[in-house]
């Protein structure tokens, strides 16, 4: 049985390039290539990379950059965009609780919920973060955003979303306390334009919690911003009115 992530990225490769959240690759990349130190020697892995959009304009400034994501669909698409823009990525299918690197990279990115949270146990979720740690070389960087779980304690996820998308879009959403799961039924339709419902979660983490798992996993300081779309910055300090953080720590 596939998972509500697997069924949402099957076939819906090109609408997904459509989305709002796609349009600040470019600020995104400024800001990890600001943390890399501008060294376009650097080697960088991206987990969860959907259509490739971090990587693909990574590889156009120069990074060496393997890709990982669980869709078949979304890498196809992928490619495609890397063929048009000229550039080489080394794009792999592949789960991201199962990954093999080992030492390889001197940067991993996990941006935008390409796959952390979106796993359906919290231990798939810490694997993944186990998976890049691992990854990375001696004094290698890692980047990662997720839900910022100080935001639900303060607001309506439901009202958020329907603010901010098509109200169609979702039918229902409920965020339960005890997990930090935010449920939602959401409206897919996909590249061929078939309409189906896909029941959702994904989990959200306070502050807290996620610089402790990533201390368990090995890393030691660990920074944490807002996550402004297209706008990653030091200088913007995480409130309760941010729906994503951004944390930025090394492999010491």
């Amino acid at each position: 049985m596939k998972q509500w992530y697997e069924e949402l990225f099957e076939n819906s490769a090109k609408s997904y390039d459509q989305q709002p959240f796609v349009k600040g690759t470019h600020g995104e990349v400024d800001f990890i290539e600001e943390g890399l130190g501008f060294n376009r020697s650097a080697t960088i892995l991206d987990i969860g990379c959907g259509t490739g959009r971090h990587a693909i304009e990574l590889a156009k400034r120069g990074y060496t950059v393997t890709a990982v994501d669980l869709s078949a669909s979304q890498l196809d698409l992928a490619r495609e965009k890397a063929v048009a823009a000229n550039v080489t990525v080394q794009f792999v299918e592949a789960d991201a609780c199962h990954l093999n690197y080992s030492g390889q990279f001197d940067a991993v990115i996990i941006v935008c919920e390409g796959a952390f949270p979106l796993m359906e146990t919290d231990e798939m979720n810490f694997e993944i973060l186990k998976n890049a740690f691992r990854a990375l070389r001696q004094g290698g960087v890692f980047i990662l955003t997720t839900l910022n779980g100080l935001f639900p304690l303060f607001h309506s996820v439901r009202d958020y979303i329907n603010e901010h998308q098509d109200h169609d879009s979702i039918k229902a959403s409920t965020f339960d306390l005890l997990t930090f799961r935010d449920y939602l039924e959401y409206k897919l339709v996909d590249d061929d334009g078939n309409k189906r419902p896909i029941k959702c979660n994904q989990r959200y983490y306070v502050p807290s919690e996620i610089m402790w798992l990533l201390k368990m996993v090995g890393f030691s300081a660990i920074d944490i911003y807002a996550a402004e779309l297209g706008n990653w910055s030091r200088d913007k300090k995480l409130t309760t009115e941010d729906l994503e953080m951004l944390m930025v720590t090394r492999n010491e």
